[in-house]
């Protein structure tokens, strides 16, 4: 039943979830498809209910009853994200909202997402556990709970691992292989040379306008291109 319960429960995140969108964008109902969306927790509400009472009625705890703790940990820390995600990308669809934009690949935009996701991360681990536990006082017979407590450890390596990716984006920042690297290319005497060939700083002494790098000049025209 336990099972069941965690499929209905993925299956009708999803229903309520485009419903809600569809109704909010395509009908332009947008309190009503609100409405809608706001019914989600109903969801991890009855799945918390279901593993109670079968553990409840002499069930020994098992994979699927962590496997339902996990569920509705996770679903609360990444629920509303999932959520946003797909909103915006609804909007852009249909509603000709603007072009959701990729989360950041490189530097310390990217380790700050990182480390956004590494706190969801352990937010959901942190209620899946707490959710054990209770389980483990609930039933309070540690012969039938052993699958229980033995689900909280691999938890927090998962958190653990996530932490490492997060600090090492942050002391090693992904470089973006498209940004220039250095400064203006060398003359013969070591030197950047000068003049707008070199593409070097400066202020021009006829016009009197800032001269900028020749590859700041060719990101800028790529950039007035793209848009």
């Amino acid at each position: 039943m336990i099972v069941t319960m965690i499929v209905v429960a993925e299956v009708g995140f999803w229903v309520l979830l485009v419903g809600g969108l569809s109704v909010r964008y395509l009908l332009r109902r947008p309190r009503a498809g609100a409405a809608i969306l706001m019914c989600e927790p109903v969801l991890e509400l009855a799945l918390l209910v279901a593993t109670a009472i079968d553990l409840r009625d002499g069930a020994t705890a098992s994979t699927r009853h962590s496997l339902a703790a996990m569920y509705i940990g996770f679903s609360v820390a990444y629920g509303h994200y999932t959520m946003a995600w797909a909103d915006r990308h609804f909007a852009y669809r249909f509603a000709g909202g603007p072009k959701p934009a990729k989360p950041p690949k490189y530097g310390m935009a990217r380790a700050a997402h990182e480390w956004k996701m590494w706190l969801r991360t352990a937010l959901g681990a942190g209620i899946a556990a707490g959710l054990l536990q209770l389980a483990i006082w609930f039933v309070d017979d540690p012969d039938r709970t052993a699958a229980l407590r033995d689900t909280q450890a691999p938890m927090g390596m998962v958190v653990g691992i996530w932490l490492l990716v997060a600090v090492s984006y942050t002391l090693w920042p992904k470089k973006d292989p498209a940004s220039p690297v250095g400064g203006a290319p060398e003359g013969p005497a070591g030197h950047a040379p000068e003049g707008p060939a070199g593409g070097g700083h400066g202020v021009d002494a006829e016009s009197g306008v800032e001269r900028r790098p020749a590859w700041q000049q060719a990101v800028e025209r790529a950039t007035h291109r793209d848009r």
